[in-house]
C-alpha cells in the first residue's frame, strides 16, 4: 500500500432481520451501505428457523457489491470485520460447507426437553460458562439435533459434521476456515469463561465431541482471506453483534453501560478484565486479543422490535401499519402485557409461560400494542435493579441505540430506572465498533467515537404512578408463571 492511501475498513453486521456492509473511511464515515433483509420460517410453535446458506450468501454478495465500488472510487481496503447475531446454531457439512441441519435461530425453543433433563446441573453450567442453561444456548440445541437423526451422529464420528454458530458458517464460508471467536464462543454453554476453553466437562454433559467444533480463537486473530476477483481483504475481526455494539458506543472502559435494541435487545455492561457473575444475567467476553481480553455483563431481552412483529399477527395489523412508537406516543394504559411467544430472557429465563395481557381501557389494540412497549421497559428495570445490587454503578446517563430505541421506550425506561437515557444519533453501532477495532488494529489507537445525541430523556413519572405500574407488572409475572 502505498504511504499516501489511507485504508478503508469493511464490515459486516449480520443480524436476525437483516445483513447489512459498511465501507469506513479513515475519518470513521461509512462512505459505501447496502443491506438485503432476510425471513425466519416460524413452520411450527416454539421452532424458528433461519437460512444459513442465504445469509452466507448475502453476506458474498455485499462484499462483492462493496469491493465493486472500491474499484470504481480507487478505494485501498485494508481489513475487514463481521459482527454477528450469537446464538443462531445448526450443522454443518466439513468438507462441503453445505448445512446438515435446520439453522435454529436464537428464538428457537425446541431444545426444552433436553433443558429439562439437565437441570441438576444448571448452577455448574452458568458457574462454568458464565450463561444459564437455556434452549436458547448452543448445548441444548445440540443435544436436540443429534437426538434426532442417526446420520448425523455418523457423521460426527466420521469427522465430517461441525457444530457452530451461524458466524463461524459465515467465516468458513467466506475464508475455508472453520473458526468461532471467544465472544460468540460464550453463547454454546460449553467454554470456560476463565481459560477461554472447550470444557470438558460441559462437553461431556451434552455429549459433544470436541473435533466437531470450530477452532476457538481471540475475537481479533487471523481468520483467513475474503477473496473475489484480485481482491483479497484479510478478516481480522469476528465479535458478537451486542459486543460490538458497546463499543460502537464508545465502550471501552470498566464500568461503562449502554443498551442496545434492534429485534432483541440488551444491557450491556464492560465489567474489565474479570467477569462479573450475576444470577439472571449473561457473562461472556466483550472482546480479545493476543495481549488482553475484556467480559461483558449483559441482560438479554429477548422480544424487542421481535414483540410487535408477533402482535402485527396476534391483531392482525399489516406491518406497514403497525408503526409501535407512534402508537405508543399518543397511547396511555393501566393494562399489563407479558409476552409468551419465545420465553423471557434476563433476570428470569422462563422458557414456557402463559401469555398475560389485561387491565386495558377503550382504545384497543393501541392499548394492548403500548403495554407491549412497556413490557420491555419492565424488563430493562429489572434487569438494571440486578446491576445496581450487585456493582454499584450509577451512571450519569446511558447511550441507547438500534433500530428499536425509540422516544416512547426510552421514555418509559427513563421512568422507570431513574437513569437519564440518551439516543444515538447513529443507529449503526454495532458496525461503527467493528470499525473502531479494525482502526485499533491498524493504527494502534482507538478512534475519536462522537457519541452525539438527538433526544435526552429523563424522569418524568410521579412516584406513585410508578410503583402502582411495576406492581401491576409484578402480579402478572407471577400469573405468567415468571414469579
Amino acid at each position: 500500500m502505498p504511504l499516501a492511501v489511507k485504508p478503508f475498513t469493511l464490515v459486516i453486521d449480520q443480524g436476525t432481520s437483516a445483513t447489512k456492509v459498511f465501507l469506513f473511511n479513515s475519518v470513521h464515515r461509512a462512505v459505501f451501505k447496502s443491506r438485503l433483509r432476510h425471513s425466519l420460517n416460524n413452520s411450527k410453535p416454539g421452532h424458528v428457523e433461519a437460512d444459513a446458506l442465504k445469509i452466507a450468501r448475502s453476506c458474498e454478495k455485499l462484499i462483492r457489491e462493496t469491493i465493486t465500488y472500491a474499484k470504481n472510487k480507487n478505494i485501498y481496503i485494508a481489513s475487514a470485520g463481521i459482527a454477528v447475531q450469537r446464538s443462531t446454531f445448526l450443522f454443518w457439512d466439513r468438507n462441503t460447507i453445505k448445512p446438515l441441519t435446520p439453522t435454529l435461530s436464537w428464538q428457537d425453543g425446541r431444545a426444552t426437553d433436553i433443558v429439562e433433563k439437565l437441570k441438576p446441573y444448571s448452577e455448574s453450567i452458568f458457574k462454568i460458562s458464565g450463561a444459564p442453561l437455556n434452549p436458547h444456548f448452543g448445548g441444548p440445541k445440540f443435544t436436540h439435533l443429534i437426538n434426532r437423526s442417526t446420520s448425523l451422529k455418523n457423521k460426527i464420528e466420521d469427522g465430517s459434521a461441525i457444530f457452530g454458530t451461524i458466524s463461524a458458517f459465515v467465516t468458513h464460508y467466506l475464508t475455508g476456515n472453520c473458526l468461532v471467536d471467544e465472544t460468540v464462543a460464550s453463547r454454546f454453554i460449553m467454554m470456560n469463561l476463565d481459560t477461554c476453553e472447550w470444557d470438558q466437562n460441559l462437553l461431556n454433559l451434552f455429549g459433544v465431541p470436541k473435533n466437531c467444533l470450530p477452532q476457538l480463537v481471540s475475537s481479533e486473530s487471523n481468520y483467513g482471506s475474503i477473496k473475489y476477483d484480485d481482491y483479497s481483504i484479510p478478516l481480522q475481526i469476528v465479535i458478537g453483534d451486542q459486543q460490538a455494539a458497546l463499543i460502537g458506543q464508545g465502550g471501552f472502559k470498566t464500568g461503562f453501560v449502554a443498551m442496545n435494541f434492534g429485534t432483541s435487545g440488551s444491557v450491556q455492561i464492560n465489567a474489565g478484565q474479570q467477569p462479573a457473575h450475576i444470577d439472571g444475567l449473561i457473562s461472556s467476553v466483550l472482546f480479545s486479543n493476543a495481549n488482553e481480553r475484556l467480559y461483558l455483563l449483559e441482560g438479554t431481552v429477548n422480544a424487542c422490535n421481535a414483540l410487535f412483529y408477533t402482535l402485527e399477527d396476534e391483531l392482525d395489523i399489516p406491518h406497514k401499519e403497525m408503526q409501535w412508537y407512534r402508537r405508543c406516543t399518543k397511547t396511555e394504559t393501566n393494562g399489563v402485557y407479558v409476552p409468551s411467544a419465545i420465553g423471557i430472557a434476563a433476570p428470569y429465563w422462563i422458557d414456557h409461560l402463559k401469555t398475560v395481557s389485561e387491565g386495558y381501557g377503550e382504545d384497543l389494540p393501541n392499548e394492548i400494542i403500548r403495554a407491549g412497549m412497556e413490557s420491555i421497559g419492565f424488563l430493562v428495570n429489572d434487569i438494571w435493579n440486578l446491576v445496581k445490587t450487585h456493582l454499584n454503578i450509577m451512571p450519569k446517563s446511558v447511550m441507547a441505540s438500534g433500530g428499536g430505541a425509540r422516544n416512547p421506550l426510552l421514555q418509559f425506561i427513563s421512568d422507570l430506572t431513574g437513569l437519564t437515557v440518551t439516543h444515538s444519533i447513529m443507529k449503526d453501532r454495532t458496525a461503527l465498533g467493528v470499525h473502531a477495532l479494525l482502526n485499533q488494529s491498524l493504527t494502534g489507537s482507538w478512534p475519536n467515537i462522537k457519541i452525539d445525541s438527538d433526544g435526552e430523556f429523563t424522569p418524568k413519572i410521579n412516584v406513585k404512578k410508578k410503583d402502582e405500574k411495576i406492581a401491576r407488572w409484578k402480579i402478572a409475572l407471577k400469573k405468567a408463571g415468571v414469579l
